[in-house]
């Protein structure tokens, strides 16, 4: 127990430290590029002369891993220096590793959020170092980015229930894994979801976090199959998710409908062997590059837009060769 409190003690004064820094930072008013929403305030620079800070939620999911690959691989083709660091699926993590960012004064941040509230403090003491920020695949609540590079999660939400309806009728009882609490993703798709479902009759009997990770979907998916009967289907908010709640399935000896987002190559073959109904795919190679791309048009002097909508499909056993990443 002692050492349990001593930990603790330590933790909560690390968090204080950081917001403090924080704090420390948003009141040394903007230098460098000055405000990080005006493509005009920037200095014109090639992608050879830029340095950019890419903070990844998690390397443990392949999903993000194909995202970091594919930005590394863009910035290794056009010589831009690139530093990722992996918050490890940890907010307080990610607030330190951007705040490195801030402190080393790089030319940009990529930053895919563990959670969307938990980052603005990030955000807005980058604003005030005058460095503009970037997000991927999830949004954030505040503080100002240049970009958001993602999918249409709300869509993707709706393609799921519409898949689930047209595989099992409009009345089918169907059990909900949701995301990380907080993350602009699992709102987002969890609405799109869930206002769909209802707008089809759907009956959703359960719906529990799983953190988008694979070993605790496993675990919820157990409970919630021996808490709920006649269960036709099971939507996951991710892939890793999806994986998850199919063993589960496969341990309970039911035939139940998995339906996931994301596209896993993982997830395709379960697909082709009929342990997984079907994803809504998207493509995280492809908003690493447009994210990194939208960067470099902004010290090119170009307008860079709001929001950068990445494309989703739906991937079945029909189409399952056609779609990989």
């Amino acid at each position: 127990m002692k050492s349990l409190t001593m930990k603790t003690g330590i933790k909560a004064v690390a968090a204080i430290a950081s917001v403090a820094l924080f704090a420390g930072l948003s009141a040394c008013g903007q230098t460098g590029l000055g405000t990080a929403d005006n493509a005009s305030s920037a200095a014109k620079k090639s992608p050879s002369e830029l340095s950019i800070g890419v903070s990844i939620s998690t390397t443990n999911n392949p999903y993000f891993v194909s995202m970091d690959e594919a930005i590394q691989a863009m910035a290794k083709k056009n010589g831009t220096k690139v530093t990722v660091a992996d918050a490890q699926n940890d907010a307080s993590t990610q607030l330190n590793n951007v705040q490195n960012f801030v402190s080393q004064n790089v030319d940009a941040i990529l930053v895919n959020p563990v959670d969307s509230d938990s980052i603005v403090p990030a955000i807005k003491s980058a604003n005030n170092a005058g460095i503009p920020v970037i997000a991927m695949d999830r949004g954030a609540n505040g503080g100002t980015v240049l970009s958001t590079v993602a999918s249409d999660n709300v869509e993707a939400g709706k393609m799921a229930a519409q898949a689930v309806a047209k595989a099992f009728g409009n009345d089918a009882k169907v059990l909900e894994l949701s995301g990380t609490p907080g993350a602009s993703s699992t709102i987002d798709r969890g609405n799109g979801f869930n206002n769909e479902a209802k707008k089809l009759g759907l009956d959703v009997v359960s719906s529990q976090s799983a953190n988008f990770d694979r070993t605790t979907a496993l675990n919820t998916t157990q409970n919630m199959l021996q808490a709920n009967k006649d269960v036709k289907a099971i939507f996951a908010q991710n892939d890793e998710m999806a994986l998850g709640a199919m063993k589960a399935v496969q341990a309970s000896g039911q035939e139940i409908g998995i339906f996931g987002i994301d596209g896993e190559s993982e997830t395709h073959t379960a697909i082709k062997n009929g342990t997984v109904t079907a994803t809504v795919a998207q493509q995280p190679a492809k908003i690493g590059q447009m994210a990194l791309q939208a960067a470099y048009d902004h010290f090119n002097g170009k307008k860079v837009e709001k929001t950068i909508n990445s494309p989703i499909y739906l991937v079945t056993k029909d189409n399952a060769d056609e779609y990989q990443w």
